[in-house]
């Protein structure tokens, strides 16, 4: 089975020759700009003056001013062949040996996910870096927050370096560490901070682990916990013993679905919009609250919807529906089962007998799980060919680049958390640690 990029290659140029019949009936992608080289984004954002995601499922969102960018892409990187860039990498890699560790996300693109020492979600390859104690440098194939994450379990003279600066997250820029604050504060002028009768305190803030580093650390500062998709449950639980209620930031989504499952009504999970006083809610739906929703979302995951789950039955009797629960609830509702990445690849790889998977996660992924089990049918439920677009911004070349930096003793695009919010945001991600399921 080609690469997702390959396919996207081949559906842009197969269009360009094709009149607009045949357009219409060939496979399709959500934007032929996902063909160009990442560096193309770089350039045209230099020029406006003005940060985006790029092309792919978060293209319409828009990014803030903070945004980090990145700075152009010498032009031999731009220019080299596939076969080029195969061999530099190759060649630094060994060079540094192990010098370094490269950490590539399941999202990622096929063609960066060969080079990685690890492959997993951004919890598990923040964790497989602690296994390499003798690195100097760990490059972060993922994207912004997950390399910060990486920077605060890591040891302080190990540098964390991700080789796209513009590869961030929409989702964990719905959330800021001031418009979370002036929630906090109206949340307290309502609630007081004096515990209840049982010792809980007003309300636990709870961060998904898709948010910055200030976050984790205003979480790790104020009571509160840092969660995974894998362990929402339990931090849940653990936030519930320790308050009346739950501030759950940034993705509306995943504590929805995860709440909705624990037995929380609905009418108790308000949604809180940052632009909005009190975030869109009266005293009294505030204070009857269980779970107070941040409205953050992942646009990857948004793009999955029910009439696609109803397609796929009608064509496949008997498959397997399988989401992520960042997907809206009516999704997961219909699916026949929701959970983490490495809960969607364990229940395919737990599959005895050929099957038929729909999945609703990131198409990347979804393609990787078809190729690693050809007994099985897999496909993504979304038909578009539409991946993450800050994950996409990292490219070959851009590896190639930071690894010959470091084999010249230069660190380029390092990722530093300072220690006035790394040390609160550890103490925030070793409470969830301690949040097994």
């Amino acid at each position: 089975m080609s690469s997702v990029n390959t396919a996207i290659q081949l559906i842009t140029r197969e269009q360009a020759a094709s009149s607009a019949e045949g357009i219409a009936k060939a496979a399709s992608t959500c934007s032929p700009a996902l063909a160009r080289g990442p560096w193309d984004y770089d350039l045209a954002e230099a020029l406006a003056g003005v940060p985006a995601y790029g092309p792919g499922a978060s293209v319409a969102d828009t990014a803030p001013a903070s945004t980090p960018r990145q700075g152009q892409l010498p032009e031999e990187y731009k220019l080299a062949s596939d076969a080029e860039l195969d061999a530099r990498i190759r060649a630094a890699k060994a060079t540094l040996g192990d010098r370094a560790v490269v950490l590539g996300h399941f999202y990622q693109r096929d063609e960066v996910v060969e080079y990685a020492d690890f492959v997993g979600d951004s919890f598990q390859l923040a964790n497989a870096a602690l296994t390499r104690p003798d690195a100097e440098a760990i490059i972060f194939c993922g994207v912004h927050f997950m390399a910060e994450t990486a920077d605060i379990l890591s040891r302080p003279d190990q540098a964390v370096i991700l080789p796209n600066l513009a590869a961030g997250c929409s989702m964990a820029d719905m959330a800021d560490i001031d418009s979370v604050t002036e929630c906090w504060e109206q949340l307290e002028e309502l609630f007081g901070t004096g515990p209840d009768a049982e010792g809980r305190v007003p309300v636990i803030p709870v961060t998904y682990m898709n948010s910055s580093a200030a976050l984790k650390g205003f979480c790790g500062e104020h009571g509160g916990i840092v969660c995974t998709s894998s362990n929402a449950a339990t931090v849940l639980e653990w936030a519930f013993e320790r308050g009346q209620r739950v501030l759950f930031f940034p993705d509306q989504h995943l504590g929805r679905n995860t709440a909705k499952a624990m037995g929380v009504p609905l009418e108790q999970m308000p949604m809180w919009n940052p632009r909005k006083d009190l975030g869109g809610n009266d005293d009294r739906t505030l204070e009857d609250s269980r779970v107070i929703l941040w409205h953050g979302f992942c646009s990857v995951h948004k793009r999955f919807n029910v009439g696609q789950i109803a397609k796929a039955r009608a064509e496949f009797p008997g498959v397997q529906v399988i989401v992520h629960p960042e997907c809206p609830m009516e999704v997961v509702d219909a699916a026949d089962s929701a959970g983490s990445t490495d809960f969607i690849r364990k229940a395919i790889a737990a599959a005895t007998e050929p099957a038929t998977f729909a999945v609703g996660t990131e198409i990347n992924l979804v393609n990787r799980l078809a190729a690693e089990n050809p007994q099985h049918t897999i496909f993504c439920l979304d038909p578009v060919i539409c991946p993450c677009s800050t994950m996409y911004r990292i490219h070959p070349g851009y590896l190639a680049w930071v690894l010959e930096a470091l084999v010249r003793g230069e660190v380029v695009n390092r990722i530093e958390v300072e220690d006035a919010i790394a040390a609160p945001a550890r103490v925030a991600l070793e409470r969830m640690l301690a949040a097994r399921p």
